[in-house]
Order: structure tokens, then C-alpha cells, then sequence
């Protein structure tokens, strides 16, 4: 029922950025204690077995709460000489966290987040626009946990399949290299990239582009894609107008693994591209999405409906809700 949960929302920007959350749906907002004088924050993620724990990736490095977001504190480690711009928990075992950071790198927690360990990943030292990478996605296969998936703006998908120990560039059959989002359903790969989303069935050994520029041009820029918790048929897309003088956004769902689309009715809007997505298995059909400039919409019935949250944000660069 609305209410019941809580939404948390990581802002960058001028007033108060850092974190805020909402423990009644979003209702009500406020900053939690330990975040007031913090830094901006691109990454947040609630563990999927105890809701009471969320990670936050800040500029500074990662953050954490065991209270539901109520207090956050900073976790001591190497990690904190990185932006951290995504956090994955294993949906097996919440104790094995990966974090990915700007400028790249990836580091493992196996003991819940109390200590880190960086890991053996090559990334360019600059990303192909300029200035350096960010590791935007990190992904954990929930029918093989030692697959682990890490998408770098401007520097393509790494795979790991040993846990995180060793990884790999996927390069064969892909050519898009400015990943902004992935997500997995059983047996299939979902990849947005700037201008286009793409799905493997191989473990990314070929890829297959769902044609963004034919379905939903002007919106041309693909952030966050998401897949229903209890129904992998169902993907959603965030998407955007890459002209910001005209910017727009809209949400996109698929209920065939993303051989049809179709555009889902926001209840105003969109006053930028839906940057973020997301889901929680605490409940599948409640959908949670922002624009890049502060707007905050929930879905409780997959998407057919909508409410926009009253409060606006400066620009929102993490969401993510979890039940009570």
C-alpha cells in the first residue's frame, strides 16, 4: 500500500545534494543524519533481504545504513579515494557487495561492506569523449553469482565469471561503448547505451539493438533498464531527449524480453530524460523512476499508472526504494 516503503534519491548539485529519503512513500522528505555535510551522491542500493540496509556511493566513496536511512555513516577504506558511481549487492549473499568508481575501478566487499578489496580490472585512462571512466552499472547474476556484469561510460562491459577475481572486455558483436545501464532476466543481457539498447542471449557473446532511433525518436538517449522482478518478460527503459533545450522523457515497456515496446503515460511531463529506475522484489509491480532534473514518479501497478511525488530535487543521479 502507498506508504509502506521508502524511497531514497541521491542529488548532485548546488543547496543540499548528498542524500534524502522519504519513509512514507514520498510523502515527506528529509536528509538523514550523517549526510547533511556530505558530497554528491551518484549510486544507491538497498539490500534485497534486509531492507533495513542501504549503500550510498558518494564522491567521497561509500556510505552506509543499517536503519532504514535514517543514519548514514562513512565506511573507512581505499574506496574513499574514488567517486563511487554504483553499488551491486549479490542477491544470493548480501555479505559480497561490488562497488564501481569514477576514475574506473571496482572494488569487493565479502564481509557486508566492513572492508574492501580492489580489484584486477583494466580500464582506459580515458574515456573516448575525454576525461576519465566511470563504471555506471555493476550487476550480479542471481542464477550464477559468480557472473558478475560492470558497464564504464566510455569504455564498454567487463564480465566477470569467477566471482570478481579476474574479468574480461566483451568485444565481439558489441560496438557501443558508452554504457549507461544493464540488467538481467533469465537466459538474456540487457544493455542501454547513449543512443541505443541492446540483448544477448549468449552471455554477451552476440548482441541483437532493440532500434531506439525507429521506436521512440526524438528520444534518443537511453539511461537505466530495468527487468520486473517476478516476470522477466517485462523490461523498462528510461529514455530522453539528448536536445536539452527541448528536454523530455519517458518510460518504456516491453512485456517480450523487448521484441515490442510501448511508451508508458507519466501524469506530467517529463521536465528532462528519466535517468533512473527502480525495482525491488519486495513488491514486483511497484515502479519507481526520476528525471535527470528533480522529478519523482511511483507506479504501483507496473507502470499502467502513475502519481508524481510532490517534492522536486536539483539533478538526481541515484534512486532506489525499499520496504518497510
Amino acid at each position: 500500500m502507498p506508504g509502506d516503503f521508502s524511497i531514497f534519491v541521491g542529488t548532485v548539485g548546488i543547496g543540499f545534494s548528498g542524500v534524502w529519503c522519504s519513509q512514507d512513500g514520498g510523502e515527506t522528505w528529509s536528509i538523514p543524519k550523517g549526510m547533511r555535510d556530505e558530497l554528491d551522491c551518484c549510486a544507491l542500493a538497498s539490500d534485497p533481504h534486509h531492507p533495513e540496509v542501504i549503500f550510498a556511493g558518494l564522491y567521497n566513496g561509500i556510505y552506509h545504513s543499517d536503519d532504514g536511512g535514517v543514519n548514514f555513516h562513512r565506511i573507512e577504506s581505499a574506496v574513499n579515494a574514488f567517486g563511487v558511481w554504483s553499488v551491486a549487492i549479490d542477491p544470493t549473499n548480501s555479505d559480497v557487495i561490488f562497488i564501481g568508481c569514477r576514475p574506473g575501478a571496482i572494488f569487493r566487499s565479502k564481509n557486508g561492506g566492513m572492508t574492501w578489496n580492489e580489484l584486477p580490472v583494466d580500464f582506459v585512462s580515458e574515456g573516448f569523449f575525454g576525461g576519465p571512466t566511470r563504471v555506471l552499472a555493476m550487476v550480479v547474476d542471481p542464477e550464477d553469482p559468480r557472473t558478475v556484469w560492470a558497464g564504464v561510460e566510455a569504455d564498454g562491459i567487463r564480465r566477470s565469471r569467477d566471482g570478481g577475481d579476474t574479468w574480461a572486455r566483451i568485444e565481439a558483436g558489441f560496438t557501443a561503448p558508452d554504457i549507461h545501464g544493464i540488467s538481467l532476466s533469465p537466459g538474456a543481457v540487457f544493455v542501454s547505451t547513449d543512443a541505443e539498447a541492446f540483448v544477448s542471449t549468449d552471455h554477451g557473446e552476440s548482441w541483437t539493438a532493440i532500434g531506439v532511433p525507429d521506436r521512440f525518436a526524438p528520444l534518443l538517449s537511453c539511461r537505466q533498464i530495468a527487468v520486473k522482478p517476478d516476470d522477466p518478460d517485462v523490461v523498462y527503459l528510461a529514455l530522453g531527449d539528448n536536445d536539452y533545450t527541448k528536454a523530455t522523457g519517458a518510460v518504456a515497456r516491453s512485456g517480450n524480453r523487448g521484441k515490442t515496446w510501448e511508451l508508458l503515460s507519466l501524469p506530467t511531463g517529463p521536465n528532462s530524460p528519466i535517468w533512473n529506475l527502480a525495482v525491488h522484489p519486495a513488491n514486483p509491480d511497484r515502479l519507481v523512476c526520476s528525471s535527470h532534473f528533480g522529478q519523482v514518479f511511483v507506479s504501483e501497478d507496473s507502470g499502467d499508472s502513475w502519481r508524481k511525488v510532490s517534492r522536486e530535487f536539483s539533478e538526481i543521479r541515484a534512486l532506489a526504494w525499499a520496504p518497510h
